[in-house]
């Protein structure tokens, strides 16, 4: 397998059957030398600097039923709830004074969340902040949408493509969501200007090597920004409550395979990869991650904001514990970025 490593660290892309081949020999790589390479490409681009994402969870409100995700429509569990510009405003003061320069708002696809109210919002955070970068995460919309989100003054879009195979898709989704749509979508939002992240949960149902080298063809091909690559955890409430969770060895392994076929992606440790392992986020940082997005939102939503089980909702991955995220990336020889922390290309 060191043939087609040499070959993607040397053209940045494989065909469909060399990509097959390197996912299906994933486990009997080198990991050493792999996170090695990895973390090599990272520190090129970045140095060991790490760039942090205050992660504002604007509500869980969803008209979506997608199986894997605890605040599907159909998740009567949840409390459900719904934040208001102030307490937004307020989430993004206490970050910036804890020095986070990008705000990410994240939600489900909520038809109470209107446009006008998404673009209002942004325009009041760059009016008060313009030193900082605004992500947004709300799920599929018409190109229309996009464009008032990003003249408002929105820099980057998180869309997930789940998975690059059509039947997974649909494994995974209800029948009106289509894998075309979430495509087009993708392909919109880079038209417009957005840094745009795409990515894929590890482990999820119905998985297979099949499904993994599309995943990666696609990537190669597309060329995102930003890739949120983490497991799969079940959520007690959902169709997939009984499935396994996807593991920490698989996770890094593709976090390094990410890393190298785009070397300048922003590529974040996920707060589940923290969930399934105590050095979660370490570990994925020396797999090739430069991203970590602690939670800015209330202390009393972040636990009903439930994607899946066992969320860390408290300690490092909080923002408020800044200082200690800081001494844990210190322990790996990192430091915290104070800017936006933008893709090189975008600077």
């Amino acid at each position: 397998m060191s043939e087609l490593l040499d070959k993607l660290c040397q053209n940045r892309r494989l065909d469909r059957a060399e990509w097959r081949k390197l996912l299906a020999s994933r486990h009997i790589l080198d990991q050493t030398g792999l996170f090695h390479r990895a973390a090599a490409e990272r520190r090129r681009w970045y140095g060991e600097e790490i760039y942090v994402r205050g992660l504002i969870e604007c509500g869980n409100i969803c008209k979506n039923n997608c199986l894997y995700c605890g605040i599907r429509r159909d998740n009567h569990h949840v409390a459900r709830y719904r934040l208001d510009r102030d307490t937004i405003l307020d989430c993004c003061e206490k970050g910036y004074g804890w020095g986070f320069r990008t705000f990410v708002l994240q939600g489900g696809e909520d038809p109470g969340l209107t446009p006008d109210w998404v673009a209002e919002t942004v325009e009041a955070i760059k009016a008060r902040w313009p030193d900082c970068a605004v992500t947004l995460s709300l799920g599929e919309f018409d190109r229309e949408e996009y464009q008032l989100w990003f003249d408002a003054g929105a820099d980057r879009y998180l869309l997930r493509h789940e998975t690059a195979h059509p039947a997974h898709y649909a494994k995974l989704h209800p029948p009106e969501l289509t894998l075309a749509h979430r495509m087009d979508c993708l392909y919109t939002l880079k038209d417009i200007g957005y840094q745009v992240g795409a990515g894929f949960m590890v482990g999820s149902p119905g998985q297979s090597m099949d499904t993994l080298t599309e995943d990666f063809c696609f990537l190669q091909d597309f060329q995102p920004h930003m890739v949120g690559l983490g497991p799969f955890i079940p959520q007690k409430d959902t169709p997939f409550a009984k499935e396994p969770a996807g593991t920490l060895e698989d996770t890094l392994i593709l976090l390094a395979l990410v890393r190298l076929t785009l070397p300048k992606v922003l590529l974040p440790a996920t707060t589940a990869l923290g969930t399934i392992h105590p050095q979660g986020r370490e570990l994925g940082i020396l797999a090739g991650a430069n991203v970590v997005m602690p939670n800015l939102s209330p202390p009393d939503t972040r636990e009903k904001y439930t994607l899946y089980d066992n969320k860390l909702c408290t300690g490092d991955e909080a923002a408020e514990h800044l200082a200690g995220l800081r001494k844990r990336l210190a322990a790996i020889g990192c430091t915290v970025a104070v800017h936006r922390g933008d893709f090189p290309d975008k600077r």
